[in-house]
């Protein structure tokens, strides 16, 4: 039996989730069970996987619209191999890619987190250096020098809570770590990091390799893409680095601590914003943006 499920949470643009699909099908190595768990209404897609008629397969369709972090926490409940991955439906795997988490897990059997290399794809398919997010993670936050880099504990949430320098629908998981956590239901943009938080606490290890076997698409119809530019994304996010200080300074993880209270990342890609939400003409939420950018220790409205 296959010991990687890989979970697809699904909403949105059909031909990409295909391609998604068909990435899977065409890896090198066979040591994955796919699942894919619909929470649209999309004409003619449960058909397509019929159509597929592989038993590596699984599709089901919600009978009612969950919601991004509800679908997340329904895909948690059905993994139940060893290890998952949660992939976004418009990203692709390389044909190595289930190879390289073997490689890697081989390196760190225990380890409740693997993320391969990644490079960044647009909406056509085609690989791009990616925005400034992408350039600052690889430049600034990521680790340095060759890989594969184990890294856990208090440095580990350190480096993350300054800037968040993996790509989640890529990492490969050990599932009982993160069924122990699972999402926060509270939350909409901000939820992966607060469960690699939760697990980095609890003292899981994560191995990152340099191998690129993942791409993973930037376009600005995603749903993080429009709430970053009203402002919604750092509204939850300074609610979280917050809160997350507060809880981690109660734990004696003050340099985490402060890292979360700073939050600077974050507040610099909402002041890369600014322009973008001023040549729409939406003062608002310039206005908003602008307010994050400034002032790390305080909580919105207050």
């Amino acid at each position: 039996m296959p010991s990687i499920d890989i979970m697809m949470p699904y909403y949105g643009d059909v031909a990409m989730m295909q391609a998604a699909v068909r990435s899977i099908l065409g890896q090198s190595d066979p040591d994955w069970h796919l699942t894919v768990v619909d929470d649209g209404e999309a004409a003619g897609v449960p058909q397509w996987f019929a159509a597929l008629d592989d038993v590596r397969v699984d599709y089901q369709r919600n009978p009612v619209n969950l919601g991004v972090t509800g679908n997340f926490r329904k895909c948690v409940d059905l993994a139940k191999r060893d290890r998952m991955v949660m992939m976004g439906s418009d990203d692709l795997m390389l044909p190595d890619y289930v190879a390289t988490i073997r490689r890697l897990e081989a390196l760190s059997p225990g380890a409740g987190i693997v993320q391969p290399g990644v490079e960044i794809i647009d909406e056509t398919g085609t690989v791009v250096p990616g925005g400034l997010v992408d350039r600052t993670k690889r430049r600034v936050y990521a680790p340095k020098g060759p890989g594969p880099h184990r890294m856990r504990g208090q440095e580990l949430a350190v480096s993350l809570l300054r800037g968040n320098w993996l790509y989640f629908p890529s990492i490969c998981w050990r599932t009982d770590a993160v069924a122990a956590v699972s999402f926060r239901e509270d939350l909409e943009v901000i939820q992966d990091l607060d469960m690699i938080i939760k697990l980095v606490e609890r003292g899981e290890e994560l191995i990152a390799g340099d191998h690129v076997c993942f791409q993973y698409r930037r376009h600005t119809a995603s749903e993080s893409a429009k709430q970053a530019i009203d402002g919604r994304r750092f509204a939850e996010a300074r609610a979280f680095f917050l809160e997350t200080a507060d809880h981690l300074d109660a734990v004696g993880w003050t340099e985490a601590a402060t890292a979360s209270r700073r939050h600077r990342s974050a507040r610099l890609h909402a002041l890369s914003l600014v322009p973008v939400a001023a040549r729409e003409r939406r003062p608002d939420s310039v206005r908003q943006l602008l307010r994050y950018a400034a002032s790390p220790s305080k909580r919105l409205g207050s």
